[in-house]
């Protein structure tokens, strides 16, 4: 369990807390929201029977462990074989944001 937990608290902790001032992407901008989805590895929208936008998952780990962030509800959940953990986090990069604007876009 240590290995998804660890994981998942990573990857909570890094939309809590932001990217690093020396992060930057390929154009030398500091890294954000758009920067952090073009890893992911696939995004699941969750929206109204009219279409409007409610939240996303966002694959970002898959084969061991398998990692969701989940903006709707706020969390991050893994699963590695039988071991399961989930924490919330607090969307300090603006990623929520980022999904509403690609989902805007289709």
């Amino acid at each position: 369990m240590s290995d998804v937990k660890a994981n998942v608290e990573h990857i909570a902790r890094t939309l809590t807390q932001g990217f690093g001032k020396d992060e930057r992407n390929v154009d030398g901008e500091e890294f954000g929201a758009f920067d952090y989805l073009q890893d992911a590895l696939d995004i699941e929208y969750v929206v109204t029977s009219k279409g409007e936008y409610l939240g996303a998952r966002v694959l970002v780990a898959f084969g061991g462990p398998n990692i969701w962030v989940d903006t709707r509800k706020g969390i991050v959940e893994g699963h590695w074989w039988g071991d399961s953990y989930t924490t919330t986090f607090k969307d300090n990069i603006g990623l929520d944001d980022a999904l509403q604007e690609l989902w805007a876009c289709r």
